[in-house]
């Protein structure tokens, strides 16, 4: 039986152009590269899973192969010159000072020496500053790459020393695409609808999506369906939202009333189904217009569905619902009823309908 690779680290970039939803970044690195304007020490924050340990990784491999004319050697040749440093489990002085004797010793191949300290806001106080002049003041031979989650707890002389690269949250589309690659390079058949969700869920970070897409290979096989991916992330259908909006705008108190004891029979909480709502009622705003229409994270299916369903809604109704979805949001917390709570909320946007009539 052979050894599974994750998806996470088998399809890893291992170039600028295979970063997902960082170009932004990649091309000014890439630029300064090539252009000998590469500074020292850099500071790369952000989300997790987005890309900023991987890219941290390129950026070391490429600046040491700047003066080859193009001759790509072997990797193993400069592994030895690219040190990694997990700061969550090596954050005391002592491994600071340790890193800081191996700087001052310069490179036996290559030009450059590239430290990546990892997690960096986990290092201590003391250590922090132990690290301060050699950043202040590094061998022309090292780089620094320093990699947070958490910018606001690094100390502002050590962010005044680097320059630093806010990585973003990856997009819905840019993740679909990464998703499709990897799924056509391992043979497996998915629906648009299924990466959607699969990407939503991962919210911004692809290596959590990639971490579900396996998932879901396990439990599918060689085909990931929209309905598979639904119940395995146990996420609440785009349908329910669909009915649910049917009953409003038919003020079916009864059926609504089902519908949401259905929800909370399935295991779902009413904050979740609230809130779901409450997105609902914004793409169906957002379908009204085909300049607004892609703002919909969704499959191109689902998109058709909000456009249909989109043209029997009035803008004004939407935009009520919109608010007493807000509302109920607000007070779910506190509320000590709290089915009662989504129910009377439920019971009110099945009259909004009726009470804009009796106005007009």
């Amino acid at each position: 039986m052979e050894n599974f690779v994750v998806s996470a680290r088998k399809y890893r970039p291992e170039t600028w152009e295979s970063v997902v939803g960082q170009q932004g970044i990649t091309n000014t690195l890439k630029n300064a590269i090539e252009q000998n304007h590469l500074g020292q020490a850099f500071l790369f924050c952000g989300p997790r899973g987005v890309g900023k340990t991987t890219t941290a990784r390129i950026l070391a491999k490429t600046v040491n192969l700047k003066d080859l004319n193009g001759e790509k050697p072997k990797d193993e040749n400069f592994s030895f010159n690219i040190f990694e440093l997990d700061a969550a489990s090596n954050n005391s002085v002592d491994d600071i000072r340790n890193l800081t004797d191996q700087v001052r010793i310069p490179p036996q191949t290559g030009n450059y020496k590239i430290y990546i300290i990892d997690e960096v806001h986990m290092l201590s106080p003391a250590a922090f500053n132990a690290f301060l002049k050699t950043l202040e003041e590094p061998p022309k031979h090292a780089i620094f790459i320093l990699a947070t989650t958490e910018k606001h707890k690094i100390l502002p002389t050590i962010i005044s020393r680097c320059q630093v690269f806010d990585f973003k949250r990856i997009q819905v589309r840019d993740m679909v695409a990464h998703l499709n690659h990897v799924a056509k390079s391992e043979n497996i058949e998915t629906e648009e609808d299924a990466l959607h969700v699969i990407a939503q869920k991962a919210d911004g970070g692809m290596r959590d999506a990639l971490s579900i897409f396996d998932r879901m290979v396990s439990f599918s096989g060689n085909s990931i369906t929209y309905k598979d991916v639904v119940e395995n992330l146990n996420i609440l259908d785009f349908d329910y939202y669909f009915k649910a909006t049917e009953f409003i705008l038919a003020g079916n108190i009864t059926e609504l009333l089902i519908l949401f004891d259905d929800v909370l029979n399935n295991g779902f909480d009413g904050s979740i189904y609230i809130n779901g709502l409450a997105s609902h009622f914004r793409d169906l705003l957002t379908a009204q217009n085909r300049e607004t229409i892609h703002l919909i994270e969704a499959g191109d299916a689902i998109k058709e569905k909000y456009t249909e369903q989109a043209v029997k809604c009035d803008k004004l109704l939407l935009t009520a619902a919109l608010k007493l979805c807000t509302e109920c949001d607000y007070k779910y917390r506190t509320a000590k009823n709290k089915r009662l709570l989504v129910e009377l909320t439920l019971m009110q946007l099945a009259s909004l309908k009726f009470s804009e009539e009796k106005k007009n």
